[in-house]
């Protein structure tokens, strides 16, 4: 039956790829998407139906400047203005961005190294934390008697220190990467898993306590208000100019800093993707995957694991301590309760799912996990909710009588192990599996035959 829907999909996937196909196919999608969102702000299929849409520009096999400009316009032209139609969609594919650039950042340890991390979002809230500081009144609140700072005092620094401390954010999460890093040298396996998940902890247990005997992070009320960079009337008139006719109302403040961030996001991912690329087909990550493969042989080969090692930590690191500080500044509050260890395994199921060291894999895993989180098991449970509201009945139940133990949204975590061990038993390597990776399995499962046809001959 799998070979059969294998053998139509194959068929179905050379058709549309066949002469312009692609262009008419491509094109007609974004077209019937984008209408579909347009038309009606509140519906799941046909967001889900612009997000299939925009990723065919990826799938199908079209001229590189074609392909580049309908990405260009989807991402820049259509996205802002579906999102001013819905805020939701735009926060969903907000929050695909930053997961994006975290499981990137996580497949380099994880996919490139083989270094397992169960505390990757220690360098998030490292990012987080950073801008939260600065870019708040906080540092009026550091002797642990002052509660409340008087009204009218400004805040620490300018609102438009929030750009450089993108970067000021991916030098301290790195150092911090080589911190776990130092440590980690020693250890391998299970160890390592230990050491990287304390790691984590420890940072949230700081942000957690760190507000006696003087108070860095408020504790667990968190830091709040933190600002946004300013929004200069030229650009508010920019988005309303561009965007405004077509929304059918003008641009707020508040949708505006949210096409911002939305760009600036993306950027970021951009940016992270190009890098990963980068090292990916170098010598670095060829490197890598020696050390992850074999690191004895490796070793006898010239190569310096440990330095690698922290490499690896230094890298992947640097990409949650940008997307950290964009968050501070787009939440405009940071606390310790989004920074948990479920949090990390979160971002490594993503890796996990997508396909551990593919660089596309990893994207497409984090996007359908956060749609699955914010979304579809959401919306699903506000369904639900609305359904024991009513009177409506079905086949003599009335729906008001539903329990809501039954929420889809309270079982997320069992969805997700139910499909990681469907993903480990039918599909190991992940659903785009790295080229280097597919072939791994294959051999490996190529060589069990081969032993059991040997066993069968003795």
């Amino acid at each position: 039956m799998i070979k059969q829907i294998q053998h139509v999909y194959r068929q179905l996937f050379e058709f549309v790829n066949k002469g312009k196909n692609p262009y008419f196919f491509s094109i007609g999608l974004i077209v019937v998407g984008s209408l579909a969102v347009y038309s009606s702000p509140q519906s799941i299929p046909g967001f889900l139906l612009f997000l299939f849409a925009a990723s065919s520009i990826y799938w199908l096999k079209m001229n590189r400047a074609i392909q580049l400009a309908l990405a260009v316009f989807v991402a820049v032209i259509l996205i802002p203005i579906l999102g001013a139609r819905n805020v939701f969609y735009l926060e969903v594919i907000f929050q695909i961005a930053v997961f994006s650039a975290l499981a990137l950042g996580l497949n380099i340890v994880v996919g490139f190294s083989g270094l397992l991390n169960f505390g990757y979002m220690a360098f998030y809230a490292v990012g987080a934390y950073l801008w939260g500081f600065f870019g708040s009144q906080q540092p009026y609140l550091l002797h642990s008697t002052v509660t409340t700072v008087t009204k009218g005092v400004p805040f620490f620094m300018a609102p438009d220190w929030w750009y450089l401390f993108i970067f000021i954010g991916v030098i301290i999460a790195a150092i911090a990467g080589l911190i776990l890093g130092l440590p980690v040298l020693r250890v391998r396996g299970d160890y390592l898993a230990i050491i990287t998940l304390a790691f984590g902890e420890t940072i949230r247990q700081l942000a957690n306590n760190l507000d006696k005997p003087w108070n860095f992070t408020n504790g667990p009320q968190g830091i709040t208000p933190i600002q946004r960079p300013t929004m200069p009337d030229g650009i508010l008139r920019g988005f309303n100019n561009i965007f405004g006719g077509i929304v059918g109302h003008p641009i707020t403040v508040n949708q505006a800093y949210n096409i911002l961030f939305y760009i600036v996001a993306l950027l970021v991912v951009i940016s992270v993707i190009i890098v990963t690329y980068r090292l990916d087909d170098s010598k670095v990550g060829r490197a890598w995957t020696a050390v992850r493969e074999d690191e004895l042989s490796a070793g006898a080969m010239g190569i310096n694991a440990n330095k690698l090692k922290l490499g690896a930590f230094f890298v992947g690191a640097s990409f949650a301590g940008a997307m950290g500080v964009l968050f501070a500044a787009s939440r405009t509050f940071v606390s310790p309760e989004t920074f948990t260890f479920l949090q990390s395994v979160g971002v490594l199921t993503m890796v996990i799912l997508g396909g551990l060291g593919s660089i596309t894999g990893v994207i497409v895993g984090a996007t359908l996990v956060t749609l699955l989180n914010i979304q579809v098991l959401q919306s699903f449970s506000l369904y639900l909710g609305q359904l024991r509201q009513s009177d409506a009945a079905f086949l003599g139940f009335h729906w008001k009588n539903l329990s809501n133990q039954i929420d889809p949204a309270k079982y997320q975590r069992l969805i997700f192990g139910i499909i990681l061990v469907i993903m480990m038993i039918y599909r190991p390597s992940g659903i785009l599996p790295a080229a280097r990776r597919q072939r791994e399995l294959k051999g490996a499962g190529e060589g069990e035959g081969d032993e059991a046809k040997g066993a069968e001959r003795g």
